[in-house]
């Protein structure tokens, strides 16, 4: 029995334990307490072997009348050992019934998100917990018709937008996908329709994380400058990005123009650190701009008020890079060289149309860098 075997289980045991409640409080008004609590005990009476995990010996039946397009064609793990679009696809189907639960990662009851990270888990794969995280793993595919079974399939919800997803489901193939839809209903096969972003996971396992911009709808390619994260990294890029609402592509896409991610980086107009914030500005923000994590929650917390004051990315890049009072000044971009360089060149990593420079109050000298500005570019451009 291997380690990541058992940390498996127990790890099934606590999210189990974690939802009963919910999951009871939610069959409260129908008394369908059996149900519940017979998903549970699947789970936690998982018998385990020197292989590992067994799945429940009686898994869920599907609801649906058709089979699975791709189910039972193929082995359950590719040659390398990665798990295989059909093993995603089988596994899936043994949860089609389960009911939906806002919150939810058991078979006592999944949300969108739940179902696909515990998909995922019971073959080897770890994601994060939510769609909008789940949206930055992977590698983008770039339209519908590139697909394959077990790719993630993304949606704007009720509770989220194409760059931060408020759905998730799995691709099946022949247009179809398993999800768990929204409360009052079960895990069951929809259609696809359009999603506003399709992530393979399953190349990853042992591939530096890589945060690119989400594919817009209609399914144009991702830019070929994604941005591989380091690790130790990348937990900080998420957290700041949650806790600003900020899209964590944006804020990585940004250390890597400012300083190609090196943390002790200086450029030659003395802007300091991974995000290469100047020394007054790190004062003013209470934070020492060479620790990594302060630096990218200062960062977060400068774009997340420039997104609000000018209502775009383009221009909350030009605040960052330029300062505030310039991009009020002309209305827009400004028409400064280095600037301009700046918001198209991160604009281009997350796949986004270039920034056109505004005309305003004359310069004089545009294509210079004017006082005051930080000329990040010198350090990771």
């Amino acid at each position: 029995m291997t380690m990541s075997a058992v940390q498996g289980w127990m790890s099934e045991i606590q999210s189990t334990m974690s939802g009963l409640g919910a999951a009871l409080s939610a069959a409260a008004p129908t008394g369908n307490f059996a149900s519940v609590l017979q998903s549970a005990l699947e789970v936690l009476a998982s018998p385990i072997d020197a292989a590992g995990l067994n799945a429940p010996s009686t898994p869920a039946a599907p609801t649906s009348s058709s089979p699975l397009p791709f189910a039972n064609t193929t082995p359950a793990t590719s040659a390398a050992g990665t798990p295989s679009g059909t093993a995603v696809v089988n596994t899936a189907e043994q949860f089609l019934g389960v009911p939906y639960l806002w919150g939810g990662t058991t078979p006592a009851g999944f949300d969108c998100s739940g179902l696909v990270q515990y998909v995922y888990a019971k073959l080897g794969v770890s994601l994060p917990r939510t769609s909008e995280e789940q949206a930055l793993v992977g590698t983008p595919v770039a339209s519908l018709a590139q697909a394959q079974p077990g790719d993630l399939v993304f949606y704007a919800g009720s509770d989220g937008t194409p760059s931060a997803p408020g759905h998730v489901g799995i691709y099946i193939g022949n247009g179809q996908m398993i999800d768990a839809p929204y409360t009052g209903a079960d895990v069951r096969i929809d259609p696809v329709g359009t999603p506003v972003a399709i992530r393979r996971v399953l190349s990853q396992a042992a591939a530096a994380t890589t945060f690119a911009g989400l594919q817009p709808a209609g399914g144009a390619a991702a830019p070929s400058a994604s941005t591989p994260v380091p690790s130790n990294l990348a937990p900080l890029f998420l957290a700041a990005a949650a806790k600003y609402q900020v899209p964590v592509s944006v804020l990585t896409a940004m250390a890597q123009q400012e300083s190609g991610y090196t943390t002790t980086a200086i450029s030659s107009a003395g802007a300091e650190g991974l995000m290469q914030l100047m020394p007054q500005t790190a004062s003013s923000l209470g934070i020492d701009p060479f620790d990594p994590a302060q630096a990218i929650d200062g960062a977060a917390q400068l774009m997340s008020g420039y997104l609000k004051q000018f209502g775009s990315l383009a221009e909350a890049l030009a605040a960052y890079n330029a300062g505030p009072a310039a991009v009020t000044r002309y209305g827009g971009v400004p028409p400064y060289a280095q600037t301009q360089a700046y918001v198209s060149q991160i604009l281009a990593r997350l796949g986004q149309a270039p920034a056109t420079a505004t005309t305003g109050p004359a310069s004089p000298s545009p294509s210079a860098t004017p006082a005051g500005i930080r000329a990040s570019a010198a350090v990771g451009a």
